[in-house]
């Protein structure tokens, strides 16, 4: 893992509870490889994600990156104490070209500020909403990139 120690630590509690809570992600292979509170990076090998022509699966690359999108909403909020519910709302997949290898999806904000604005909303009206883009390296550019909007709620 590429990441500070207290990054790393949310990162690994985080993968923890994915794999153990969504079924998915531990048939995947799904592993957090880095997180700077800017980026999430989560991998999964091939050979699980494979489809009948042997390249990666839609459905997993989809998965992977609305996962990495909800993995950087949840990191972030949690770093900071706030314990939200959190959902994808909308969001928009589009396939460039077919991926060959492991597959490796990095997800960011879309905006500069978003987070700040996110936070803003949840202490103010305790919810609030946060685009993230996404995207899985092909060859020499994007293979599959992720538009979605992501809401988050505060527990009572």
């Amino acid at each position: 893992m590429d990441m500070n120690d207290a990054n790393a630590a949310a990162a690994a509690a985080l993968e923890a509870r994915l794999l153990g809570h969504i079924p998915l992600a531990d048939a995947m292979d799904l592993k957090i490889r880095r997180y700077t509170g800017d980026e999430v990076e989560m991998t999964a090998p091939l050979a699980p994600n494979a489809n009948d022509k042997g390249c990666a699966f839609g459905g997993s690359m989809a998965s992977l990156l609305t996962l990495a999108g909800w993995g950087l909403i949840e990191l972030n909020l949690h770093t900071r104490g706030l314990d939200c519910d959190i959902y994808v709302g909308d969001s928009r997949v589009r396939y460039h070209q077919p991926v060959w290898h492991e597959l490796r999806g990095v997800a960011r904000f879309a905006e500069v500020g978003a987070l700040d604005s996110l936070i803003a909303g949840l202490r103010e009206r305790g919810k609030g909403r946060v685009d993230v883009v996404g995207e899985i390296a092909g060859d020499g550019r994007a293979a599959v990139t992720l538009t979605a909007r992501f809401f988050a709620r505060l527990r009572p």
